[in-house]
């Protein structure tokens, strides 16, 4: 072979060796991914590919020096036609990995753009498209996102555990559960997590629609199909009954019936089954999560449900039962944001009252920041100054703000704090109380702090600072906080004593405001049960009849559906009615007098009224035997002495 055509063949060669090394880069990054993701695949450590560096390199210059060993034509060209073929075959391999690679994501884009059209077809359907979608969600500014929207995974109350106690505590204790019961597939929830121990749901007969949409928010309302509304009457003949067995009757058949799960929930909390009582309350959560609306979410702070609808109230009252429950647990975080959750469904009117404890739920949880933006965001529009928990808790949050950050700036919470001692100055007294710390004489006997400050409060007000006191009297009894509360309360004395224009102030809003306590407070202190609060509760309110399922609904209350006349029974008479009915079954006072149809008829009828006439008069002669017993007195026995001792020496 002549040079000119050896210099060609080594110049091809070359060129080939170029080529080859830059698809080799490629490819080796290639062949590092597909191994990585193979070794996670397999759970295999990966191989590290610089230790394999000396290796390749080694082989490399070997097969070099083997190519200028080479001599003859003829031995140098089969091992090139062997190489030549052995890359022809990886090249067509690494072409097919990578068709079959664009075509994985080829066809997840296609599924994911094939998903994205159906959800925009239904949208349309719907009259909801994708791009008013788009705009609601982008009319709501970041200070509304900040208190309205809620994290699904803060509403977990385990993960708040997992949080305090570490996770393996809590999945001990969740394994435990599972080997007590036998494990089932559930269906994943937000509001609560359902258990092995729960019977399937299926079919409720509880649904949720849209009722409308009004600019950016959207109202919802619960429905009740034919099926529910017959089990309702039946709850309702149960509860009038006064058998909780009857209630119990129906949760066996309809396990998922929330009205009964919430008035069982509140029979077995009066016998302090706490456990059972929460867990009923977190079935009645699932029950209504599983009937939520495809449009109704828990997170966007948009989502509305009038209260005034009879369907809609035993969410609220379920989800209020169930942040009770949490908190008492001590997942105080888990309440604030049930609080949230529970505010955004009616903010303007809030008819359960969460503004009175959203802040103790922010005290005990450190959200000392969110407690303050709230205030600084909602008082002009709400005047959150003017109810005590928020003129009290918010200075306090400052401080343990500035005590976190180590600061040591507590001006501002200096301020508020003395805002809040001269217009309620007759929550003082009780709070220390509460907290068992004893005043020094300057504070206890100085007019402003005194009795007649307290006497001169009105009902309303008086409910409104028993309520802040029973609820969040804990959160005064730290050392730093107790030290910072007297040098303020002196403060304060100096300004009453020099006669400060904002002192005259107040006292005048006292009086004109605070006049009436509306009812969503007054629902507010019955459900929470706080002693320091129902004491105050107006006669008209504390001697009605509340119903667990539905406790003081608004005087507009709107309902779906009526309950069907019943007739009259004999149970529902007065008492001696009563009485009748437990001595003779057969009694009926509503029953026309007997016809006499024959001569035993006749007299069956007459010895029964007879009878009657017996009784009624032996229950005369037994009312007027009776009489009062007089009251013991004190040294009876010497007295008796006396008088006989007077009788013989007369």
């Amino acid at each position: 072979m002549s040079s000119r055509a050896l210099r060609k063949l080594h110049g091809n060669q070359d060129l080939d060796i170029i080529k080859n090394g830059q698809n080799t880069d490629e490819e080796e990054e290639e062949e590092e991914h597909e191994s990585l993701v193979t070794c996670k695949k397999k759970n295999r450590k990966p191989i590290n590919p610089f230790l394999l560096l000396g290796e390749e390199e080694d082989e490399h210059h070997s097969e070099e020096n083997n190519e200028e060993d080479a001599v003859a034509p003829d031995q140098t060209s089969k091992p090139e036609v062997q190489e030549g073929a052995t890359n022809k075959k990886k090249k067509k391999k690494k072409r097919k990995k990578k068709k079959s690679a664009e075509k994985e994501v080829d066809n997840e884009d296609d599924e994911i753009e094939a998903s994205i059209k159906e959800v925009n077809r239904i949208l349309e359907n719907s009259g909801h498209g994708a791009e008013s979608l788009i705009m609601r969600v982008d009319t709501v500014n970041d200070s509304q996102k900040a208190l309205l929207m809620v994290e699904h995974k803060n509403l977990n109350p385990d993960n708040e555990l997992k949080r305090i106690f570490g996770s393996r505590v809590v999945q001990a204790e969740s394994s435990r559960r599972r080997q007590r019961n036998m494990p089932m597939r559930r269906r994943t929830s937000w509001l609560a997590t359902p258990k092995d121990t729960w019977p399937h749901i299926g079919k409720t007969g509880l649904t949720m629609s849209l009722k409308e949409t009004q600019g950016n928010v959207n109202y919802f309302v619960f429905e009740h199909n034919h099926q529910y509304q017959q089990v309702q009457f039946k709850f309702y003949d149960a509860v009038e009954s006064l058998n909780p067995q009857n209630i119990m009757d129906i949760i066996r058949t309809y396990p998922y019936h929330v009205d009964a799960l919430i008035q069982m929930s509140e029979v077995f909390r009066m016998s302090e089954d706490m456990q059972t009582a929460a867990d009923l309350i977190e079935r009645a959560l699932f029950s209504f999560e599983m009937s939520f609306h495809s449009l109704f979410s828990l997170t966007t702070g948009i989502c509305r449900l009038d209260f005034k609808l009879a369907e809609n109230r035993p969410f609220y009252l379920g989800l209020f039962k169930h942040l009770v429950n949490v908190g008492q647990r001590g997942c105080y975080r888990t309440a604030l944001e049930f609080c949230k959750l529970l505010l955004s469904f009616d903010p303007d009117n809030d008819p359960m009252c969460v503004l009175l404890m959203i802040d103790f739920y922010a005290l005990r949880a450190s959200e000392y920041s969110f407690l303050i933006r709230m205030f600084q965001e909602w008082e002009d529009h709400r005047n959150l100054s003017q109810l005590p928990n928020f003129a009290f808790s918010v200075p306090l949050a400052m401080f343990l703000q500035e005590e976190k950050n180590e600061s040591g700036d507590t001006t501002e919470a200096d301020e508020k704090l003395q805002q809040a001692l001269i217009m309620f100055p007759g929550l003082l007294m009780p709070l220390l109380d509460k907290c068992s710390i004893n005043p020094d004489s300057e504070v206890s006997s100085h007019a402003y702090f005194g009795d007649k400050m307290q006497y001169s409060q009105t009902a309303a007000l008086k409910q409104l600072i028993g309520l802040y006191i029973g609820r969040c009297h804990a959160c005064w009894k730290q050392p730093e906080v107790v030290q910072w509360l007297e040098r303020n309360v002196k403060e304060v004395m100096k300004r009453v004593d020099r006669k400060d224009s904002f002192v005259e102030e107040c006292s005048k809003k006292r009086q004109v405001r605070y006049q009436g306590t509306p009812r969503n407070i007054l629902r507010h202190i019955l459900i929470s049960e706080i002693k320091d609060a129902t004491t105050a509760l107006p006669p008209d309110v504390a001697n009605t009849t509340v119903l667990s399922y539905d406790p003081l609904p608004p005087l507009d209350s709107i309902a779906a559906y009526q309950r069907p006349d019943r007739q009259r029974t004999p149970q529902e008479g007065n008492t001696l009615a009563l009485f009748l009915r437990s001595l003779l079954p057969n009694f009926n006072p509503n029953d026309p007098p007997a016809r006499n149809e024959g001569a035993v008829g006749g007299e069956e009828g007459n010895n029964l009224r007879q009878g009657v006439n017996v009784l009624m008069g032996a229950m005369r002669d037994l009312l007027a035997n009776i009489r009062p017993i007089d009251p013991p007195v004190e040294n009876q026995g010497e007295e008796d002495q006396e008088e006989r001792e007077e009788g013989e020496w007369d």
